[in-house]
């Protein structure tokens, strides 16, 4: 069971890594380095020079916001994104296939190690959705928000695991302000998957070039997900006046407020410091570490009964 448990937390890492691995995409704009799926220039081994590929490879690969000249890069970048994506249908297998040693004491967990492995492969098919319609704005944000909702079901099999033995009973109301503060970092999410796409228009139109002008040129949905952001931290701060002196919510509660900051922090950093490449995927990064806080925090709520 202990090696179980730690195939679970290797599963949710590996998670993680295809998160942050789809944010380095798009964030050297490697999106199309591989113009059709699942294979990559029509082959399994993608080329490392242009010489490899058919003559009139830029005809069979014409699309309308794509350089179609070969760039080994953007190429190899968005290969590794899909390979560390098959890697985890392997694991998620591996996982389902084990759970089955525990299905008389952990039927759920067996249940929840199906989901994975339904849930990711309809994430690889929502890829090549992605892919075919040449990187359409919002088939990408429901990629990004089911990539989430794995990672979400890996934390729960692995919550169910550690079988946590809470000491105190928390209010009806903190549950329902987790469930929204749950909501409301989704919607944020979304609109900043929206105004990812946004960025992504600009930055092509001027050629990748002036990029302290990128955000100037956004329109409303950026000053929404900018200004969200604090009632966000508002509702998390009046969250913890209920529940600070519960000392099981403690770690959660740094790992949120810590969470949240930074998060905020490195919005700044890509609003007044002309959108410096790297922040781009720390910022995801933080806010999948913010959602997972925030989905251990449900849990945790719901897993003892309310005060009298």
């Amino acid at each position: 069971m202990k090696a179980f448990v730690k195939w679970n937390y290797v599963v949710l890492a590996t998670i993680l890594l295809v998160i942050i691995a789809g944010s380095v995409v798009r964030m050297t704009q490697s999106g199309m380095g591989c113009p059709d799926w699942p294979k990559c220039f029509g082959r399994w081994i993608p080329p490392t020079t242009e010489s490899q590929l058919p003559f009139n490879y830029k005809e069979l690969y014409q699309f309308k916001y794509v350089d179609t000249s070969f760039n080994v890069y953007h190429t190899w970048v968005e290969y590794i994104n899909r390979l560390l994506g098959a890697l985890l249908g392997v694991f998620v297998l591996i996982q389902l296939g084990w759970s089955f040693k525990f299905i008389k004491t952990h039927r759920s967990v067996m249940l929840l190690s199906l989901l994975l492995v339904v849930l990711t492969g309809f994430q690889a098919w929502l890829g090549k959705l992605v892919v075919d319609a040449n990187l359409a704005s919002i088939k990408i944000t429901i990629h990004l928000i089911g990539a989430l909702v794995i990672a979400a079901v890996s934390l729960t099999s692995i919550f169910i695991l550690n079988n946590i033995t809470l000491h105190h009973s928390v209010s009806k109301r903190y549950k329902v302000l987790s469930i929204v503060a749950l909501l409301v970092l989704v919607l944020q999410l979304m609109l900043g998957t929206l105004v990812r796409a946004q960025i992504d228009e600009i930055s092509f139109a001027l050629q990748f070039l002036n990029r302290e002008l990128w955000i100037d040129k956004l329109n409303y949905l950026f000053y929404i997900h900018r200004s969200s952001s604090l009632v966000f931290l508002a509702l998390l701060i009046y969250m913890y006046s209920i529940i600070k002196n519960n000392t099981d919510y403690v770690t959660t509660y740094k790992i949120l407020m810590g969470s949240v900051l930074t998060e905020i922090a490195l919005g700044i950093v890509l609003a007044y410091f002309a959108m410096p490449a790297l922040a781009q995927p720390a910022h995801l990064l933080c806010a999948t570490v913010l959602f997972l806080a925030l989905t251990y925090n449900v849990l945790l709520s719901f897993s003892f009964k309310n005060n009298p």
